[in-house]
């Protein structure tokens, strides 16, 4: 099951973006104001990193008080992470001024912020625009398109996908969009994953299975191994498409929402690798036949993450014993060499741990320069499973990282 390109239609959710501006040099859109009707719930997966930004913060404090939710405030540009004290007073600062115009509580609006970490967020910048992203908020597909470029930092692309299903005999229609393209790595990444449904659905089961569909697409993509302050994958249930309250998480029509779901956010979750920094290929490191499935993620973690395989890639240099020494280096306690087979697309390039009879190296380059690329590893030890993905690593992420701030 895929999801569609482009926006869809939510009902209960608007959106309005507008320029703070945030980013002092950049004429563009850099604030996002999305709104959502009376009865909605929401859900929240967020950054491990224990340097974590004054929104999160905030944002965690509100979810623990009320499941409700009316805004979500989300700036690029700014992390508003290493700020301290101040950072949290002006990120509570932003938030008390969209209660006020809205008449809300502030416990019900959630803030967001991405980009240089360290630097004071521009609050009066910020709070003087927010009658403006109100005014322009509306629910259309555009209003979509527009939302997914404001949330931009290094992307190159937006990242916006749609999906319906029936439960119940009512539509149920999703709409998400992802931001982020470096510092992406498991628990979680420099990326928001922000998706809104109109489905009737009970707040706690709207956690799980949010959580479920974020364990198997955002937390298995990695670019550089960094781990960002500021991630977040939240969703918002507007409870507006008719169909009767889902409560149960394992329940039929759970796990007919929690199909679509997680089909939307593995979509999205690819588009952030396809999009990662410097990137020319997108790479696909599957692990098989593992002792479980957390082996299987460990293991194609490491292969993912390999600066080494990664540079091969890049090259299309078909330096296959760098792909088998990761797999040997991953940190499972059951790992045996001698039964581990690997194909690069469909290439068998290692036997039971070694060379295959029949490998050429020209047939190596040829699906190293794939533009798509498959690396299946099998283990030979039992039925775990697990799918990462990730791209090569060029010169520009060099560059891009290097000229990030000038």
């Amino acid at each position: 099951m895929k999801s569609s390109e482009g926006g869809l239609l939510v009902k209960g959710v608007r959106l309005g973006a507008t320029r703070a501006p945030v980013y002092e040099n950049r004429d563009r859109d850099d604030l996002l104001l999305m709104g959502f009707d009376e009865g909605a719930v929401g859900a929240a997966v967020t950054t491990s990193n224990r340097l974590c930004a004054a929104p999160v913060h905030v944002l965690r404090a509100n979810l623990a008080t009320t499941a409700s939710v009316r805004f979500w405030l989300l700036n690029a540009g700014n992390a508003n992470a290493g700020t301290g004290e101040s950072g949290m007073d002006f990120c509570r600062q932003t938030v008390h001024k969209v209660a006020t115009l809205a008449g809300v509580g502030t416990d019900v609006v959630w803030p967001f912020s991405t980009g240089v970490i360290g630097e004071p967020l521009p609050v009066q910048s910020i709070c003087d625009a927010l009658p403006r992203a109100m005014s322009a908020s509306d629910d259309s597909p555009v209003a979509w398109e527009r939302a997914s470029r404001a949330i931009m930092t290094t992307d190159t692309r937006p990242k916006l996908r749609h999906i319906q299903c029936e439960i119940g005999g009512q539509t149920v229609s999703i709409t998400g969009m992802a931001k982020g393209s470096g510092m992406i790595h498991p628990n979680m990444a420099t990326m928001f994953g922000l998706i809104a449904s109109d489905v009737a659905m009970a707040a706690g089961c709207l956690q799980v299975l949010l959580t479920r569909a974020v364990n198997h697409s955002f937390n298995c993509i990695t670019v550089d191994g960094d781990t960002s302050t500021n991630d977040v994958c939240a969703i918002v249930a507007t409870q507006k498409a008719g169909n009767r309250v889902i409560e149960n998480p394992d329940s039929q029509e759970a796990q007919i929402f929690a199909l679509v779901l997680s089909a939307l956010a593995d979509d999205l979750a690819e588009m952030l690798a396809r999009d990662g920094e410097g990137a020319t290929k997108f790479v696909s490191v599957i692990c098989d036949a593992a002792t479980n499935d957390a082996d299987a993620h460990i293991i194609a973690n490491t292969v993912a993450l390999s600066p080494l395989v990664k540079t091969a890639l890049a090259a299309s240099d078909p330096n296959w014993g760098r792909i088998l020494a990761a797999v040997g280096r991953a940190p499972v306690s059951r790992l045996e060499i001698d039964r581990v087979n690997i194909w690069i697309n469909s290439v068998q390039i290692v036997q039971n741990g070694s060379r295959h009879s029949e490998y050429t190296e020209e047939a190596g380059r040829t699906a190293m320069e794939s533009v798509d690329i498959a690396i299946r590893i099998s283990m030979g030890a039992g039925s775990g499973y697990c799918r990462v993905m990730t791209c090569d690593l060029t010169n520009d992420y060099v560059r891009i990282n290097a000229e990030y701030r000038s």
